[in-house]
């Protein structure tokens, strides 16, 4: 528990006087005997070198200090407030600072010597300011003679506090949905409010909503991402990788492409080699020519060997076979691309131009409107070239 002292001031005290003098908090940091300690002000101000005193015990209390400004903490009691290592302000308070004052008379001389005196304890008032806030001198001292008054909102961006406090309770779905059914029938009432009572169900705040929302879309774009992104098949695995395989692709091990591809020399299936280093590919060779005289010399093989490769042929022939699938499957999906990049540029139009687009093919009878007229484009995303088409049969075929 945190040490509380009360700089509230009373209609007979003020910074300097009774239980807002610099001797009693001392008595009070003595019995907090190095406890955290929580300040809370609401003072119009009172004698700058109280409020200097206190901030220089608050600045040397041992313990954790937080300064809590809860209503005003003006002239005095500003400098006060900035001693909290951790300086708070209510949504509704204010912070005000301004020139010293002193009441005096007598002749010239003493009033100059008042002046003197006032301008090098605004020096200091100025340097705690600065302190807190790290403002240069010039904008400090141009706040302090303007009289400057700060709601929470600009005391935190001037740096003149830490942070806001505010007392709006947290909102949930079961306080949202009964702000909306409250003016439902007593009967629907007792239902929703049954359905609300589930913790397992609806009693969920929107903090949490909103982590689960976020998880799905997560997912979503997971699934896209497998969908769009290439793949090679390497003899050591294959490798993921967003556009054309080439000096400088960025290629992983997994489908979400999360893991990098370890560093290593990959053979592709058309017999490129890929040299990959820390999860980039750093040079792409073309696949070795091969030895006719080599070819030839396939007669002489054993029966078993000849077997193996007509089983070595048969993988080859089903590689191609997922070659061409993948082929087809990209140019769907980049017809899929240019399609949304359309329709992502026309939701950009006007209602004007939209409208203007609009053209109809209908003539009513006996009307000498041009039968020249257009009908409406494709829909955007159906497939347009035959290996589009063919990809999206084969895909929903039984």
């Amino acid at each position: 528990m945190s040490y509380k002292i009360y700089l509230y001031d009373t209609e007979t005290d003020c910074i300097g006087s009774g239980n807002l003098s610099s001797a009693y908090i001392q008595t009070q940091l003595q019995e907090a005997a190095g406890q955290d300690l929580e300040v809370h002000i609401s003072s119009v101000g009172g004698s700058a070198f109280d409020a200097i005193a206190i901030y220089d015990l608050l600045k040397k209390y041992p313990g954790n200090v937080t300064t809590y400004i809860d209503a005003l903490a003006a002239s005095a009691a500003s400098v006060v407030a900035m001693a909290g290592k951790t300086i708070v302000m209510s949504k509704y308070a204010l912070l005000m600072i301004h020139k010293p004052m002193v009441g005096s008379g007598g002749n010239a001389d003493e009033l100059l010597k008042d002046v003197q005196m006032l301008n090098v304890v605004q020096s200091r008032l100025a340097q705690i300011y600065m302190d807190k806030s790290g403002l240069d001198g010039v904008t400090i001292n141009s706040l302090i003679n303007s009289v400057t008054w700060m709601t929470a909102d600009q005391a935190l961006d001037m740096g003149f506090i830490d942070w806001v406090e505010d007392y709006q309770p947290e909102v949930t779905n079961i306080a949202l949905i009964k702000k909306y059914t409250n003016s439902a029938p007593a009967l629907y009432q007792r239902c929703i409010n049954k359905i609300l009572n589930n913790k397992n169900n609806m009693n969920i705040e929107n903090k949490d909503l909103i982590e689960k929302t976020t998880s799905v879309l997560d997912k979503i774009m997971n699934f896209f991402k497998k969908v769009v992104n290439k793949q090679t098949i390497t003899d050591k695995g294959t490798l993921h990788h967003a556009g054309e395989m080439c000096e400088g692709t960025e290629v992983y091990n997994d489908e979400d492409m999360s893991t990098p591809a370890a560093t290593d020399t990959y053979t592709a299936a058309d017999g490129k080699k890929i040299e990959v280093k820390e999860g980039q590919v750093q040079k792409v060779a073309p696949a070795p020519e091969t030895d006719p005289d080599a070819e030839d010399d396939d007669d002489d093989v054993p029966t078993a060997k000849v077997s193996m490769g007509k089983k070595a042929t048969e993988i080859q022939n089903r590689l191609q076979t997922l070659k061409a699938r993948l082929h087809a499957q990209n140019a769907l999906l980049a017809e899929a691309r240019t399609a949304l990049e359309e329709a992502g540029s026309r939701l950009q139009k006007t209602n004007t131009e939209v409208k203007n687009e609009i053209k109809s093919t209908f003539t009513p009878e006996g009307s000498k409107r041009s039968n020249k007229a257009k009908t409406e484009t494709t829909p955007f995303f159906a497939p347009q070239s035959e290996l589009a088409k063919n990809a999206v049969k084969r895909a929903i075929a039984p």
